[in-house]
């Protein structure tokens, strides 16, 4: 199998590991984490692609050094962060399940009832690193719609598979599933 496919991202050419996720599919794996060139190239031109908005949102973990790249670049003080776990700090917690494709379990996010009123009525942006299946996306929504936020779009880095067919989605570019072997699905 190959270990390796390599593709350009805002201009910046990486080499992403290949992941047996199954006996039948292997998926490249991305992580922003520590790259801060390919972060700001990724958050620079998904900003030129976004629509206007008020609130930046985006679940943890992956989506972080995006999420704060975005808000810093485009003036913004403030941005939302859905969580995997709620914490003591959180007030009046919202709560709904997602179940994705790096993950064996079902999940449960979090957001914030402080974060909640913020973004009530506001214009908010959804963000994911990559979008696959779209759970975790769906997840966000649902989110974003309980405390009563107006999604004005969702944007990823990469849309994996068929997301990259979806039109509700705004994103970089289209990462490939993989066969056993490594090489592209059509």
């Amino acid at each position: 199998m190959k270990k390796y496919y390599e593709m350009t991202i805002a201009g910046c050419k990486r080499q992403l590991p290949l992941c047996k996720a199954s006996d039948d599919l292997v998926i490249a794996g991305f992580v922003i984490f520590g790259d801060v060139e390919l972060t700001c190239a990724c958050a620079a031109e998904l900003l030129k692609k976004a629509p206007e908005f008020d609130y930046l949102v985006a679940p943890e973990a992956k989506s972080i050094p995006l999420i704060h790249e975005m808000a810093k670049q485009s003036g913004r003080n403030d941005y939302c962060l859905i969580r995997k776990q709620p914490k003591l700090y959180m007030e009046g917690v919202f709560e709904t399940e997602v179940k994705s494709i790096t993950t064996e379990a079902v999940q449960h996010l979090y957001m914030d009832g402080k974060d909640a009123r913020k973004i009530a009525g506001k214009r908010v942006l959804l963000l994911d690193d990559v979008i696959s299946t779209g759970g975790s996306i769906a997840s966000a929504e649902k989110l974003v719609n309980d405390a009563g936020g107006i999604i004005v779009g969702k944007m990823a880095i990469l849309a994996e598979g068929s997301a990259a067919d979806r039109d509700d989605i705004i994103f970089l570019e289209k990462l490939p599933l993989f066969d056993i072997e490594g090489n592209p699905r059509d």
